[in-house]
């Protein structure tokens, strides 16, 4: 899959370019619009972006965890080093990587918080002027077809590509959305 962004002024324009993208197939968790203005993205029925997904935690999570396992790496080798397992045993030393790697773990998460997500850095002046950003993941042979929709909308201005969500994960979603509908 293939994520294309789009930057915006018009909302009336995005919901009408939804609701074509929706027609020809793509499904509504194919299509998310990142806005700084959530209210009229609701009002407009528009398919906005999570606010945990506006947010950088789990790219911060994973990488804080990558150190994390290198600090628990550090921590047993310096055990091991030092001799002290000998005197008073391995487990303390496991006790403390598991909770080196943890802690790490734990810190980045609540540092990626705190930032924009990184997929959605260069974006950042365009939502502190007001606009929109529309975010739409394509799926193979689709590209075509979002080209050819989103070209009849003039006020819409391409703003680049990038790697879009895993195949299962947007199927997973519309799924959801239709068991959500079907039951009671």
């Amino acid at each position: 899959m293939k994520r294309y962004f789009y930057i915006s002024d018009d909302l009336d324009d995005l919901e009408i370019l939804e609701k074509e993208l929706n027609s020809q197939g793509l499904g509504s968790p194919q299509i998310h619009v990142l806005s700084r203005n959530s209210a009229a993205v609701e009002q407009h029925h528009l398919n906005e972006v999570h606010d945990f997904m506006k947010k950088d935690v789990v790219h911060a999570t994973l990488r804080a965890a990558m150190l994390g396992l290198g600090v628990a790496v550090l921590t047993v080798l310096l055990a091991y080093l030092s001799g002290l397992p000998e005197v008073v045993g391995w487990v303390p030393f496991a006790f403390l990587s598991v909770v080196m790697l943890g802690f790490c773990t734990w810190e980045g998460g609540m540092w990626g918080i705190q930032q924009p997500n990184s997929r959605f850095r260069q974006f950042q002046e365009a939502l502190q002027q007001g606009r929109h950003v529309l975010v739409v993941d394509g799926d193979t042979g689709q590209d075509q077809l979002i080209k050819l929709i989103t070209q009849g909308h003039r006020k819409l201005e391409f703003a680049g590509t990038g790697s879009a969500a895993p195949r299962w994960i947007v199927r997973s979603q519309q799924h959801w959305k239709e068991f959500v509908r079907w039951a009671p």
